[in-house]
């Protein structure tokens, strides 16, 4: 098997799925591109994903020809390898590419981790049906968003993420006190998204002293670009490479929109959604994206469970009134452990998503 991941999150979830198809089958020879995750499980690491990050418009034109060359490099030694299948975990920019071509090299092809379609570029779909032999979904709307606009059956496994949770809190780490007054402020990993928000995030904290804030710290990330932020304010502390023990300790969180949103609510910490962007940037994002919601908890809900304050309502007075909201309404708090306890049954579809997936691919092969 040859398995494709770009990013951190995929090199994580493809480390799961590694470890179960070995558990299926313990002689399987398995290549990958991902990270040192995917590596520890057992494959072959070939190329590592932080030679493949280049995100926004701008880097991408800028490094080309290395993003083609990584392109020939993959295909030529995909054909060396002569893998029974291609797996490719989300990271469309460049998986969709090799999708299409191992198609034609009469390679079968699997994507885990569907490319957001539902969202924006939606016409990438018809593409994807004919070169995609098996795609395995874990957002719980995209098996009738496929089936029901596209007539494509595709396959729900649930979420990962529910089991790296529960194997994160079964290893006892990061034990909320019962007296605890922490607040999480989660402002995202880049520089641009984290100085729109945070100051916003951090305007609220006088108002809250008897609480200790946790700002999530984007590992990389200068020490002083966060200390000139930060120092103003007393109550005010931060944490690198420990969201997760953060969040465990939480009593609320105000969280930048993304995978963070479904982390936090995994941990049963009630949050705000806070997104602000470039002004027309944001206006051009919403002619094109077509979703009711920003936050991942909202969409698979269908309704919004958590308040999302976008934008030109992303403000102090706002961002007060909700989290006053959730850390003194009672009925509120109520509501939330209900919608979190729904939504994770939703996520957890009656196993661990990787086993389910595991078995998925293995049948699909080799049966």
């Amino acid at each position: 098997m040859y398995i494709i991941a770009g990013e951190a999150s995929g090199d994580l979830h493809g480390s799961n799925l590694i470890k179960e198809l070995l558990k299926l089958n313990a002689q399987l020879n398995i290549k990958c591109w991902g990270g040192n995750k995917m590596q520890d499980a057992g494959a072959t690491l070939v190329k590592h994903y932080k030679d493949l990050a280049f995100m926004g418009f701008v880097e991408v034109i800028q490094n080309l020809p290395t993003i083609l060359k990584n392109i020939k490099f993959c295909k030529d030694d995909i054909l060396a390898f002569k893998p029974d299948a291609v797996i490719l975990i989300d990271y469309p920019g460049f998986n969709l590419r090799i999708a299409k071509w191992a198609k034609q090299q009469g390679i079968k092809v699997i994507y885990y981790i569907s490319p957001q379609v539902w969202a924006w570029k939606e016409n990438r779909v018809k593409m994807m049906m004919q070169c995609i032999d098996k795609m395995i979904c874990i957002l719980p709307f995209e098996k009738d968003y496929y089936k029901q606009k596209w007539n494509w059956d595709v396959e729900y496994v649930g979420h990962p993420l529910v089991e790296v949770i529960e194997q994160f809190k079964i290893s006892g780490a990061g034990q909320a006190e019962d007296n605890n007054k922490t607040i999480a402020l989660l402002p995202g990993s880049r520089k641009q998204e984290i100085l729109k928000k945070l100051p916003i995030m951090l305007s609220v904290v006088k108002h809250f002293s008897n609480y200790q804030f946790v700002v999530a710290k984007a590992p990389g990330l200068d020490e002083n670009f966060y200390n000139e932020l930060l120092t103003p304010y007393k109550n005010v502390s931060a944490v690198v490479n420990k969201t997760y023990d953060l969040l465990s300790t939480a009593k609320a969180a105000l969280v930048t929109s993304g995978t963070a949103t479904l982390e936090t609510a995994l941990f049963a910490v009630p949050q705000v959604i806070c997104y602000k962007g470039n002004s027309l940037s944001y206006q051009i994002a919403k002619r094109l994206i077509k979703i009711k919601f920003i936050g991942l908890v909202n969409l698979i809900m269908d309704k919004e469970v958590v308040k999302e304050l976008i934008q030109d309502e992303l403000t102090t007075q706002n961002l007060l009134t909700e989290l006053t909201l959730l850390l003194k309404d009672k009925e509120k708090q109520l509501q939330v452990v209900t919608d979190y306890t729904n939504l994770k049954n939703i996520l957890h579809k009656g196993g661990n998503a990787s086993a389910n997936t595991a078995k998925s691919i293995y049948a699909f092969i080799y049966n």
